[in-house]
């Protein structure tokens, strides 16, 4: 019994180490109050020594004092610097003991100067020097009252004075020491108190820290924690020389498992996920969001071999709850230095190589390379490009006819974009359109080049559609409907003779947004049209929950069609799909009369391709159509992709 309560007694004047959070918020503390602790402690034993000037022996009244000042002056130059980088774990402890040590010190020091001092002069004199102890030593505990060993130590200091006073002292005097010992009770009761408060305080803003770090669903870091991470990486790689990856995971598939089982589903994937990319044990893994993960991969790793691993990983099927569930997923690695040497241009490569993955190579992981920086530096001049173009006049649209190739009749023409710029020249819609898309210049362009394709409408057949391609950006908003829907009632063209087409790729961003937004544009009474219909993940269910008027069928399928049996059997079952849905059936891609005849013969009517026309400028409408009047003067086959 003896020696743990001999332990816990010197607990109460020690250090504890067992929490270097609370060490650090103590110092932070620290730092805001003792300048005034020694403020109020010099000021107060200058004017001590001052009344006692001439009364005492000038050896007692002056050099005490200098010492003191010198001393609390030192340590405030100290503190200074130390406040402006605050220190953690080892550090922390370490000036906190220090605090303690000077504690002690100090106090032992000042009180017994004070006692000297004691007995010169009259009983004012006297009563000063009480009241120096007894309301300087408050004012200093009041000061370490977030370090409470100190606080016990200046208690421990002053409880031999006060029975010392109250020995010798006048009547006056001990009833101010019988006071002061009973505030001292009562504020030490409280600083107990306020001590416990701030311990939970500093808990409770660990945790909300922690919980600003963390990703909620998967336990995982979050994006705050990431870019803090990758900072930390690229700080210590510069310093010493080392190398790392980073790596952007992006999830392909995801959207419509959240569309066909749910979104508790959807959340068990992810957490899923977390669960396959930290037991890998390939490096540090956070949350972006939404179904976007980050990686750093320290040291010299393989980073092929890493993403390769990820994929197969992620691939493998997830069994849920509400079923089984398929996604893929494609990778983009930025290493250091090579790719960048900042952790915001590391990010930008690597998620370029996770956009030229999902691109060119989804399911798989590519390493951001010389080549990619080339692109990169293409892409950053066309974005440059576009911002300053001037939309109207650098900007035209061809039309490309979809047929009937039953009865020789053109049924629409499919507006499409070209570019040309006065300092790139003519650029390609598969270069221009996707840095659109990615910079938002692509909702401008859309408006501009409705507005141009609804104008030259005016000069067509009444029975003649237009079919215009909306990005999956022009549907992202209710605003941005609505200028669709402004420039649409502004033109006087019937509603009913569009047909707005939209990728399934598109559509895979928010289908509940997509929905809306598509019912929207119906209510105005156009036509909605699926577009590449066949290459997306979850085409059924699209046609099951949109309000969708028309199927293309993706031009990868008629390629092979000749010679590919499962080809032309993919494109009867979607043939007879549209009949029993009573939807619009389009074949993109014709170049061939033994195709046109081969999909005649299984009963698709419209197709569109290089066999019956190149996309035209609008003034070549009205010869093409005066040469199209039966399908057999279609010309024949063309070597050129449509």
């Amino acid at each position: 019994m003896l020696i743990p309560g001999l332990r816990r007694l010197i607990g109460l004047y020690a250090v504890r180490e067992n929490d270097p959070v609370l060490a650090a918020a103590q110092f932070q503390a620290l730092a805001r109050q003792i300048l005034m602790l020694y403020a109020f402690l010099g000021l107060n034993a200058v004017g001590l020594a001052y009344a006692h000037y001439g009364l005492a022996p000038d050896w007692i009244v002056v050099g005490p004092p200098v010492v003191l000042l010198l001393a609390v002056g030192g340590r405030s130059l100290a503190w200074i610097r130390a406040a402006r980088r605050p220190l953690q774990g080892r550090q922390a402890f370490a000036r906190l003991r220090m605090v303690n040590r000077f504690t002690v010190i100090l106090g032992l020091s000042a009180s017994f100067w004070a006692s000297l001092l004691y007995g010169y002069g009259n009983s004012a004199s006297d009563m000063h020097v009480v009241f120096f102890l007894t309301i300087t030593m408050m004012f200093c505990m009041q000061c370490l009252a977030h370090l409470r060993s100190a606080a016990h130590i200046l208690t421990t200091i002053a409880v031999p004075y006060c029975v010392y006073f109250l020995a010798i002292g006048e009547p006056m005097v001990q009833m101010a020491v019988v006071s002061y010992v009973l505030v001292l009770i009562g504020s030490t009761a409280m600083q107990s108190f306020a001590y416990r408060d701030f311990c939970h305080l500093v808990d409770l803003t660990a945790e909300n820290g922690r919980l600003a770090l963390t990703d909620m669903l998967t336990g995982l870091p979050n994006r705050r924690a990431f870019t803090a991470r990758l900072e930390e990486a690229v700080a210590g790689a510069a310093a010493t020389g080392g190398r790392f990856g980073v790596g952007m995971i992006d999830l392909d598939g995801f959207k419509p498992v959240n569309d066909s089982l749910g979104h508790g589903a959807g959340d068990a994937v992810l957490r899923e996920v977390a669960a396959r990319l930290e037991g890998a044990g390939l490096g540090w893994v956070a949350r972006l969001g939404g179904d976007e993960f980050g990686l750093i991969v320290e040291g010299d790793a393989d980073l092929d071999a890493a993403g390769r691993r990820i994929c197969g990983l992620l691939g493998q099927p997830y069994l849920l709850r509400e079923g089984t569930a398929q996604i893929g997923a494609s990778v983009g690695f930025a290493r250091f230095p090579e790719a960048a040497a900042n952790a915001d241009t590391l990010v930008d490569r690597a998620d370029f190589a996770l956009y030229h993955a999902k691109t060119c190579r989804r399911g798989s992981a590519v390493c951001f390379a010389p080549a990619h920086e080339a692109a990169l530096r293409r892409d950053a001049a066309i974005e440059q490009a576009l911002r300053r173009a001037d939309l109207p006049r650098e900007f035209h649209l061809l039309y490309q006819p979809i047929v009937d190739a039953v009865s020789g009749r053109v049924e629409a023409y499919e507006a499409l974009a070209r570019w040309q710029s006065p300092t790139l020249g003519a650029v390609s819609p598969a270069d221009f359109i996707p840095v659109a898309e990615r910079s938002g210049l692509i909702r401008d362009l859309t408006k501009a080049m409705l507005a141009q394709a609804l104008d030259a409408m005016h000069r067509w057949s009444p029975d003649r559609r237009l079919s215009f391609n909306l990005s999956a950006h022009d549907i992202a908003a209710p605003e941005s409907v609505d200028g669709l829907t402004a420039i649409v009632v502004a033109s006087g063209i019937d509603p009913s003779r569009i047909v707005f087409e939209v990728t399934e790729s598109g559509l895979m961003r928010d289908l509940g947004d997509a929905n809306r937004a598509l019912a929207s544009l119906k209510a105005l009474g156009v036509k909605i049209a699926l577009d590449d219909f066949g290459t997306g993940y979850s085409s059924l269910s699209y046609l099951q929950r949109l309000p969708v008027d028309r199927l293309k069928i993706d031009r990868s399928f008629v390629t092979r069609l000749t010679e590919d049996a499962t080809s032309l059997a993919i494109v009867r079952s979607i043939l007879d799909l549209c009949r029993h849905l009573d939807l619009d059936c389009v074949v993109e891609g014709i170049e061939t009369a033994d195709q046109m005849l081969l999909l005649r013969s299984v009963g698709c009517r419209m197709m569109q391709g290089y066999l019956f026309h190149r996309p035209m400028p609008a003034d070549a409408i009205p010869a093409f159509e005066a040469s199209a009047a039966e399908p057999t003067r279609w010309p024949g086959p063309r070597s050129e992709a449509a």
